[in-house]
């Protein structure tokens, strides 16, 4: 339950252009969330894409610090937040986070903001539902 398979990293180019042309956002500092609602595979229901901008973090060392930290994070908490609703609802989800933070943060710091940013994404999802159901 707590690994991150490469069946749940979204690689297929058409699924990333279609995320992030079709899909809804938000921020939560200093994450970008896109989201977007879509049939995947039900052993693996959410599939992810981590981005950290060359612009604002120049040196590869920092980006890739930054993307492990966030693949720790989101490892950690996919079961806790993501797949209980999401098996309840027998759908699945693309999810595209990018870091928007000007400075790499400590640890504890982007646990709770992506804490807060999946618990926000949880709210959006399940109104977005009710309002088609409806």
């Amino acid at each position: 339950m707590y690994s991150f398979k490469k069946e749940e990293r979204l690689c297929n180019v058409k699924l990333i252009e279609k995320l992030f042309t079709d899909g809804s956002s938000f921020l939560v500092y200093p994450f970008r969330i896109v989201w977007l609602s879509e049939c995947t595979n039900p052993e693996h229901p959410v599939q992810v894409l981590i981005s950290v901008p060359k612009k604002r973090f120049k040196r590869a060392v920092d980006r890739n610090l930054i993307k492990r930290r966030i693949r720790e994070i989101y490892r950690l908490h996919k079961s806790e937040y993501l797949f209980p609703f999401l098996n309840e609802n027998s759908s699945g989800l693309i999810l595209g986070i990018t870091f928007i933070g000007n400075e790499i943060g400590e640890y504890a710091f982007l646990d709770k903001k992506f804490k807060d940013a999946l618990t926000r994404l949880k709210k959006l999802y399940l109104s977005s539902h009710v309002e088609k159901d409806s």
